[in-house]
């Protein structure tokens, strides 16, 4: 059912894009977008600077190596840093290729036996999905700046090498549709997936996919007017919306899908894209050996020292000829 929900969800906001479109036409669309821009920069800062004064005063790193001990033990440096290039180099692997995730294994069981399969089609299509959707996001940056900085034609000029035909054919448009059809395949084959499932993981899912459908159709079947795209969005950078002509159903429905997702984020999983840096469990040297963390909030207690401790039970210590730590140091003093 939670799927269900999803799928009407995501329809309706398709259905509003539509209709609000008819109704209220570009300005309609401009205030969805800011509105979407500025829930999600609001949120997103708000769970950022929450998350960076939450105080953690212990190592808690997650490791899964040799830890730096004596010198003659080899010591992991990726796997269980201790410094902090280590740390820099352990982040960068799991932001840049999800090294935890390429690890990853499922257990389940084949004849009655314990197997523990690997998941590296899981992260393939992960990798896959974040790597193309960030090349799209640099490509739409034509939209919104004039004149086109370099880099973006570079990256578009490489991102559309193959060319089959016009328009040009874009590799991470491909990419990014497969990765999606697999990751929702992924959740409707696997039963233990599909059960664990809630209706935030279908949203999101299916807004990413309605996003990347309509983008797709506007590229390459239903086809939209490029230059009152690019007038609308300039506008909306400059915060001077201005109103083409027309802009399309499928424009509207593709930007309100993009507003949702992104007023969405700060309050979904998706807000790992910036978690991630503040994970105490990745981001923190293993130097426990090495230094001592004290708690900074413990309240103050009452102590009883060992010295304290003999002096009121000496009498009875003495009585059952146990010797005492004081006249120890006394003797050792002496000689």
């Amino acid at each position: 059912m939670q799927v269900v929900y999803s799928f009407g969800a995501v329809g309706a906001v398709m259905v509003a894009a539509a209709a609000g479109l008819v109704i209220g036409g570009s300005a309609w669309i401009a205030v969805v977008a800011y509105a979407g821009f500025a829930v999600f920069l609001a949120g997103f800062c708000y769970r950022v600077v929450q998350w960076a004064a939450a105080p953690v005063p212990f190592r808690v790193p997650t490791t899964c190596g040799q830890q730096t001990s004596l010198p003659w033990i080899k010591s992991a440096a990726l796997e269980n840093p201790s410094t902090t290039s280590g740390v820099l180099g352990r982040m960068g692997l799991e932001i840049l290729l999800f090294r935890s995730l390429f690890r990853n294994s499922q257990a389940g069981l084949h004849e009655k036996r314990l197997i523990l399969s690997e998941q590296k089609y899981l992260w393939l299509a992960a990798l896959a999905f974040h790597w193309s959707m960030l090349v799209i996001l640099v490509r739409h940056l034509r939209l919104f700046v004039e004149p086109v900085p370099a880099l973006v034609v570079a990256l578009a000029r490489i991102d559309g090498f193959f060319q089959l035909g016009a328009p040009d054919f874009y590799v991470s448009d491909m990419v990014l549709a497969c990765a999606l059809a697999y990751l929702l395949l992924r959740r409707f084959r696997d039963p233990v997936v599909r059960y664990i499932s809630q209706f935030s993981d279908y949203f999101a899912l299916l807004a990413l996919i309605g996003i990347a459908a309509s983008g797709l159709s506007m590229r390459y079947v239903t086809r939209v007017d490029v230059v009152a795209v690019k007038q609308f969005a300039l506008g909306l950078a400059a915060f001077h919306p201005v109103r083409p002509a027309a802009l399309g159903a499928m424009f509207a429905v593709h930007l309100t899908l993009i507003s949702v997702l992104a007023a969405y984020i700060p309050f979904s999983k998706l807000m790992h894209m910036g978690g991630v840096f503040l994970s105490p469990t990745r981001n923190l040297a293993n130097n426990n050996r090495a230094k001592r963390h004290v708690n900074p909030w413990n309240y103050p207690v009452k102590t009883h020292s060992y010295a304290e401790w003999e002096d009121d039970f000496r009498a009875k210590l003495k009585a059952a000829d146990i010797p005492l730590e004081a006249d120890h140091a006394t003797r050792a003093s002496a000689d």
